[in-house]
């Protein structure tokens, strides 16, 4: 009777020892949940305001603490009536139009600002558009390289992969000027959106906000979960 008496406080030692053991490790490993205010501050370290006016950035702050305290999303403040984001990270890029037109040089002059803040360079030249019945060939050179904007039949996914090559050669442009920033896609289609961000910010992003359709995405996820 002892001997078994023995054995199951044992066996009851070991339980409250191992749960004790994986609550200390759960409250090592877990990181208490930022705010808004916080979210702002670590941005703030990693340099992301770093592209916004003095004159924009305690609404861009306020802003981006509001969507995070009331939403848990990731994105900034517009000025005005415009598309057009205070923090020069976020960018509103209508597929359709990239796609169509002249919507990728309107796009690319968009874009040049945020490259001039960064003391880069792109200027865009050699821009061909060749049609011929259901088949598109549309290039253009960046910084004297040349690049393909779209290629190919016309198919369902034309705005999707126009979005995704606009994206590939700013990147290019980015990594040949040895820039640690880089665009990620958010949303695509008339809504489509891209954020600029380093590597540090983006794992900031996906480690402190919900991963879902709002969350910027890197390149190579982003083909996969669209088929493209």
């Amino acid at each position: 009777m002892n001997k078994l008496l023995i054995i199951l406080l044992g066996v009851l030692f070991f339980n409250c020892n191992s749960k004790a053991q994986n609550d200390s490790a759960k409250s090592q490993t877990e990181k208490p949940k930022l705010n808004g205010k916080q979210i702002v501050t670590e941005l703030e370290k990693l340099n992301f305001f770093n592209l916004t006016a003095k004159e924009d950035l305690n609404e861009s702050k306020t802003e981006f603490q509001k969507s995070y305290d009331e939403l848990s999303f990731f994105e900034g403040k517009m000025r005005g009536e415009s598309l057009i984001f205070t923090d020069n990270r976020f960018y509103f890029i209508d597929c359709e139009t990239l796609f169509e037109g002249e919507g990728l040089t309107q796009y690319l002059e968009t874009v040049k600002i945020t490259f001039e803040k960064l003391n880069l360079k792109l200027m865009y030249s050699d821009e061909i558009s060749n049609q011929a019945e259901n088949r598109w060939v549309h290039k253009i050179k960046l910084n004297g390289k040349p690049y393909v904007a779209y290629e190919g039949v016309f198919n369902d996914n034309d705005w999707g992969i126009a979005f995704v090559n606009f994206i590939e050669m700013l990147n290019d442009q980015l990594k040949l000027q040895k820039s640690n920033e880089r665009f990620y896609p958010i949303s695509s289609g008339n809504d489509g959106r891209m954020v600029l961000l380093t590597k540090e910010q983006f794992e900031f992003v996906m480690a402190n906000y919900p991963n879902g359709k709002d969350s910027p995405k890197e390149i190579n996820a982003w083909r996969k979960g669209y088929g493209l």
